[in-house]
């Protein structure tokens, strides 16, 4: 929690300024307490997910403990790749610049087979958005601006080095048990929001686990330092000559560095593989020999599509990696563990507020279990088509790359990873279907597109209109009744919001009268060519799983 005693971290620091950082274990007096002390809110991990988490709710004015068993940031680059609607919900935390002016922004990615080119793709080739498609961000440099976020709000306390060792579920909350440097202690919490990883301790000490796939190879990813002229695009290699029979991926960083992922066989010792000695001659045939680099970091893993059956459980939730985990390619990692909490914090906030009864929060399950399942096929796949099990797999794989030099057909088949986009929750019970025909890709479910507007005699973004509750876009003069929605902010597109370029009219098909209602997490939840009060209530009415609105 922000105090005038808060010391000074060089947040904005170089990469080794930042994972030098260490945060100081301080004594909470609720480890003096005589009995547990009652906290409304407990999230558990310190990562990307958990502080989004935390800085959601302390924006929506709650308070919330923040439990991590460490008291460092994270080393290497890690989750490095951050989607375009992970920096729109960044955006709304007050995150999202530092994250743009630190990272390196790319929408470019090319295919080689072999030697050679195979094509290239543009991931988004339209104008008008605020944010690229992705940056490359490391994730030291994420967590150190959202630490630094969550020192701002006064409502956020962060216990660095207070591991969790045990979880007692009741119907209204949890018993947390905590080990510090001091000793033991427990908490109450009224909620808990586990956050904790792929290796999570909440998980086990509930006695849960994930199920799924994993897959019999292993990568090493090798964060290297050095000087190139290679521009900020995602390079993929099948089977290259400096890497035989393996696959390559190399992308760019901030700071002169460069990831880069070689796949190296089920056979691979991992611990010999991280070993500098073994590193280099792999890196010096990707760059040649006479390039001058320094090795950063290091690391190996192996592929893995798991997920939680459930991601709630009574007063625990489940989010991020804990509750789901995808291969690497595709950055479906931590992009879809701030989406999780971007679906769960308002429901959350909601609930607390007394406007919604649990059976809303109940909904984050199935519409984040709905996505995760999503980014596990997608993952999945990707993984079949890099790793090839047969030699039969391997011919068509290999001939479907041949093709896709001159076949635009055939680039549907390869699968270098399908990239991280944010799931249309189609079949949600929050949504109301249409009744009016719309064409485009705004269907109820769909998060909501961006696009340039006019604000006040001021260039702005669309997503940047929105509160934190609903919203009510009109196509035109905002209807009377309008303005009495509980809620509900009611903006008209061309009286509110200029539609400078026409792109929001274009991307919603927006006519005169046409009206859109936008969830707290920005997805489309119902749409209308000439609305009702009745109508709209009953659709605030489903989205909330209240009787009425």
């Amino acid at each position: 929690m922000t105090s005038a005693h808060t010391p000074s971290y060089p947040f904005r620091g170089t990469g080794a300024e930042v994972q030098a950082i260490e945060f100081a274990y301080t004594r909470s007096p609720d480890q003096d307490a005589a009995q547990p002390a009652q906290h409304p809110i407990v999230v558990v991990g310190a990562g990307p997910v958990g502080l989004s988490m935390a800085i959601d709710m302390a924006q929506r004015g709650h308070r919330v403990v923040v439990l991590d068993n460490d008291h460092r940031l994270s080393i290497g680059s890690r989750a490095l790749c951050f989607s375009k609607r992970a920096l729109e919900i960044w955006d709304r935390l007050g995150v999202g610049q530092p994250m743009v002016d630190k990272g390196v922004s790319w929408n470019l990615g090319k295919v080689f087979f072999h030697d050679k080119e195979v094509y290239q793709f543009n991931l988004l080739p339209e104008e008008g958005h605020e944010r690229p498609a992705f940056i490359n961000l490391q994730q030291y440099y994420c967590e150190a601006y959202l630490v630094e976020r969550c020192l701002q709000l006064p409502g956020i306390e962060i216990r660095w080095d207070n591991k969790v060792t045990g979880v007692a579920p009741r119907g209204d909350g949890a018993l947390l048990s905590i080990e510090t440097p001091d000793g033991p202690y427990q908490i109450d919490a009224d909620w808990v929001i586990a956050c904790d990883g792929a290796r999570s301790t909440m998980r086990g000490l509930m006695g849960l686990e994930s199920k799924g796939r994993i897959f019999q190879d292993r990568f090493l990813i090798a964060d290297v330092k050095m000087k190139a002229d290679f521009p900020a695009e995602r390079w993929f290699w099948f089977d290259p000559p400096f890497h035989p029979g393996q696959s390559v991926l190399l992308h760019r960083e901030p700071d002169d560095v460069w990831r880069i992922d070689f796949q190296l066989g089920w056979d691979a010792d991992p611990e010999e593989e991280k070993k500098p000695e073994n590193i280099i001659p792999r890196v010096q045939a990707l760059l040649g020999k006479d390039t001058e680099f320094t090795l950063e970091w290091a690391s190996v893993y192996t592929f893995a599509c798991l997920r939680m059956d459930s991601f709630v459980h009574g007063r625990v939730l489940f989010a991020g990696d804990c509750a789901h985990g995808v291969s690497p390619f595709g950055a479906r990692g931590a992009n879809s563990g701030v989406q999780d909490t971007d679906n769960l914090a308002w429901k959350l906030d909601w609930v607390l507020k007394g406007r919604a009864g649990t059976e809303l929060l109940a909904t984050y399950g199935p519409e984040r279990e709905y996505a995760a399942d999503e980014n596990l096929l997608n993952s999945t796949r990707a993984t079949d088509f890099i790793t090839p099990k047969s030699e039969i797999s391997r011919l068509f794989r290999d001939a479907a790359l041949d093709l896709a030099r001159e076949h635009p057909f055939a680039r549907r088949i390869v699968n270098s990873g399908r990239l991280s986009v944010p799931a249309v929750l189609h079949q949600s019970p929050l949504n109301t279907p249409d009744a009016d025909s719309f064409a485009g890709t705004q269907v109820p479910g769909a998060v909501l597109l961006d696009a340039p507007v006019r604000c006040n005699g001021h260039s702005g973004w669309l997503l940047r209109q929105l509160g934190m509750d609903f919203t009510l876009l009109v196509f035109g003069p905002v209807p009377a009744w309008a303005q009495g929605l509980p809620h509900v902010q009611a903006l008209s597109i061309g009286q509110d919001i200029e539609d400078v370029q026409g792109l929001v009219a274009q991307r919603l098909d927006g006519q005169s009268g046409t009206a859109y209602l936008i969830r707290p997490d920005q997805h489309v939840c119902a749409r209308w060519r000439t609305p009702t009060e009745a109508a709209v209530r009953a659709a605030l009415a489903t989205a909330t799983v209240a009787a009425t609105a």
